[in-house]
């Protein structure tokens, strides 16, 4: 089969197409053969080298059908997703024509979308699902802060939270992205300066949660910008890896306000955090409806590998990009 291996790690060019084996399912997995995969920026993270030492093949998610499961739950030829499981991290990735994935991490489809379309959905809305009905226990009516929201995950965050009834406050670094966020349903957008207490501060109605995606860099002020009793969830980390230096949750976390991760990539399709639990049918059925607009905002070919991680990187894609397999 053909794949895309990570030469070394460095930037876009040490993505490189070659030949690799076919692989083969064990017991407990299913051989997806590959039509289209999402972009996620855990992928040019791994190709950095950001994250240790990872799988030769990345990717963490895909679109295709069904080429072989042990198990003969899904039959050959079946439409799936799949989701993590190792991919790209500690097994190889969807950056290929075909792929092993754990069955846990695999869900049939039957949504008429086309498969790039059907690609850019099932991380970023599993991993906004999870981080704002899990972690957040986001309510009808909760005013949630959305940080970062301009990202693909962020949008997913804003559709799932509009559609849910939650009043949705966004930010963006960029005033001149304003306008897509107010297209999603956000009520209000803050221009993120790295100070957003104060701006929130200034606000009659008290932020409940926040869902934040720019991560360690502004944590202490994410924590300042809730009301007490609200929760933070941090689940990215646009603003950079360094550490929190100096954190002291008796200075740092505010009294009564929970702080808590999710890392998708970790544990999504366990058994603490099934995919199952994720409403993946209903969240196709208001793509394909237009009531989230989450098609692929740029569509790349396989061999355009390394032009789709240098537009990633730029950050000027303001949405989702997939890639298609032959």
């Amino acid at each position: 089969m053909q794949a895309i291996v990570i030469s070394s790690y460095g930037a876009p060019e040490v993505l490189q197409l070659t030949e690799l084996p076919d692989p083969l399912p064990a017991p407990g997995e299913v051989l997806i053969r590959v039509k289209a995969f999402g972009l996620n920026h855990a992928e040019a993270y791994m190709r950095a080298g950001a994250w240790g030492e990872v799988a030769a093949v990345p990717g963490i998610e895909c679109a295709g059908v069904v080429e072989a499961d042990p198990s003969g739950r899904l039959a050959p030829g079946t439409r799936v997703v799949a989701i993590l499981g190792g991919m790209g991290r500690t097994r190889n990735g969807s950056y290929a024509e075909l792929v092993t994935v754990p069955a846990t991490n695999v869900a049939a489809v039957s949504s008429r979308l086309g498969w790039a379309e059907l690609a850019a959905v099932p991380e970023v809305y599993a991993t906004a699902w999870y981080g704002l009905f899990g972690n957040l226990g986001l309510r009808r009516g909760d005013r949630v802060l959305v940080r970062g929201a301009t990202s693909s995950l962020g949008q997913a965050a804003v559709n799932l939270a509009v559609d849910h009834g939650a009043h949705v406050l966004a930010t963006t670094r960029n005033p001149a992205h304003a306008p897509l966020l107010k297209e999603l349903g956000a009520e209000d957008v803050l221009v993120d300066d790295g100070r957003l207490a104060a701006q929130v501060d200034r606000r009659t109605t008290p932020v409940d949660a926040v869902f934040d995606l720019v991560g360690n860099s502004v944590l202490r002020d994410s924590l300042a910008t809730v009301r007490p009793g609200g929760r933070v969830c941090q689940l990215g980390f646009l603003g950079g890896f360094d550490p929190v230096r100096d954190f002291d949750p008796i200075a740092d976390l505010p009294t009564g306000v929970q702080l808590s991760f999710f890392g998708s990539a970790f544990v999504l399709g366990s058994p603490e955090f099934p995919l199952a639990a994720v409403p993946l049918a209903a969240i196709y059925a208001k793509v394909e409806s237009g009531t989230f607009p989450a098609k692929p905002v740029r569509v790349f070919r396989f061999d355009e590998i390394v032009e789709a991680h240098r537009v990633m990187e730029a950050g000027v894609a303001l949405g989702k990009m997939a890639v298609t397999v032959g």
